[in-house]
């Protein structure tokens, strides 16, 4: 079946079509674990390849880089190739990825892999709205979307934990190739489940040029940068702010990520109803309970009942968004949907980045919790940048 990225599916497709939407879940699920699992896992890089902890958390920031560029890019560089081919290629190359990094005799090795499921992080989750469009009715874009972040929200709770756990039981290497198996189980359900989709005629380049000279893009992409940003800020830093105001213990810090975790997957349930009912609230409520909730834990932090009720609002908050902004994406430019997924995924990695550099700032130069209440008040503004932009059904 061929499907034109302006058509809407045959009805007779969407029960299959549902099903590729869930592979494509599986992907993402698949490709964020990859990217997730340095994080716990440092300090034995580090020591097995035998360079600083410093040198082998370059392993985050490359992926980090290159995810934003694969964004970017992906549609310009891939044309009109079918799009089933399109990510099918991407999860290949994070199997390559964590193959090689497993493999990787010396550092230089690993950040070159890591540069791989940086490519594939980027160039997936950037496709993944165009993707949604084309296997769903339009009026259900939203819960699509949620069904495909659902593997972001759930590689976000396991892959650290699980990371850390399973580096204990069969070492570094170990857990890579078990993120290269997951991501192979990923490849194996879109092969059978997606489509061939090929884009209609046009210039991908001068499409993203339209969709960068939009001023509600704009608009949107500095919401974007604060929201994302200011998130980033203070989870980035949660244990030394959380540990510095209440002086919780190990396991009283796991059992609040575990919170968070609970709280972020039920943001990430509800935000596709929203965004497909009444996108406005969501483009608002979503970033206003991550701001609420960061500022309530720098007030309420030294009190146990407070830090846990802050935890689970902002929880709650961040797992809407990722849905949420990429949905209002859709309704802005509608008939650009690659471009404008490209552009906003591009945005959330340099949030990232720029999100942990504020935040050590400020932790080093102002105060251990100065990042919940500076990154909340960004988040908040944030959101209501985005309510004021002019939306589309």
């Amino acid at each position: 079946m061929t499907t034109s990225l302006t058509e809407t599916p045959p009805t007779a497709h969407r029960q299959s079509s549902w099903t590729a939407v869930v592979s494509l879940g599986l992907g993402i699920f698949a490709i964020i674990m990859s990217e997730f699992l340095p994080a716990s896992l440092l300090p034995r890089i580090a020591t097995g390849l035998d360079v600083s902890e410093g040198a082998a958390g370059q392993a985050v920031s490359v992926t980090a880089f290159s995810a934003a560029a694969s964004a970017l890019l992906i549609s310009v560089v891939v044309g009109r190739a079918d799009r089933r081919r399109v990510m099918l290629g991407l999860t290949l190359l994070a199997i390559v990825s964590n193959v090689v990094v497993a493999l990787a005799p010396n550092l230089a090795v690993l950040l070159a892999a890591r540069v791989l499921v940086g490519v594939a992080l980027g160039g997936f989750w950037a496709m993944a709205t165009a993707m949604a469009a084309r296997l769903v009715h339009a009026d259900h874009v939203g819960r699509a979307l949620t069904v495909i972040n659902s593997g972001v929200a759930l590689a976000t709770i396991v892959a650290v934990p699980l990371g850390a756990w399973l580096g204990d039981v069969w070492g570094w290497r170990g857990v890579f190739y078990l993120a290269a198996a997951v991501a192979l189980v990923a490849l194996i359900a879109q092969a059978s489940a997606l489509p061939r989709i090929v884009p209609d005629a046009g210039g991908a380049l001068r499409a993203l040029g339209s969709v960068l000279r939009s001023g509600a893009v704009l608009g949107g992409l500095l919401a974007v940068l604060l929201v994302f940003s200011g998130h980033f800020s203070g989870f980035t830093y949660i244990r030394v702010a959380v540990q510095g105001m209440s002086g919780i213990g190990a396991g009283g810090f796991a059992l609040l990520l575990l919170v968070y975790g609970a709280a972020n997957f039920l943001g990430t349930a509800v935000s596709g109803p929203l965004a497909d009912r009444v996108p406005r609230v969501g483009v608002f409520l979503f970033p206003a309970a991550i701001g609420v909730g960061m500022i309530a834990m720098h007030t309420t932090g030294a009190e146990l009942v407070g830090l846990f009720v802050s935890a689970a609002l902002w929880g709650f908050g961040f797992g809407g968004v990722p849905t949420t902004v990429l949905s209002w994406g859709a309704r802005i430019e509608p008939t650009r949907l690659e471009q404008i997924g490209g552009v906003i995924v591009t945005m959330c990695n340099l949030a990232i980045a720029v999100g942990a550099a504020v935040g050590g700032l400020l932790i080093d130069n102002v105060a251990a919790n100065a990042s919940l209440l500076v990154g909340g008040l960004a988040a908040i503004a944030g959101g209501i940048v985005l309510t004021g932009l002019r939306q589309r059904r």
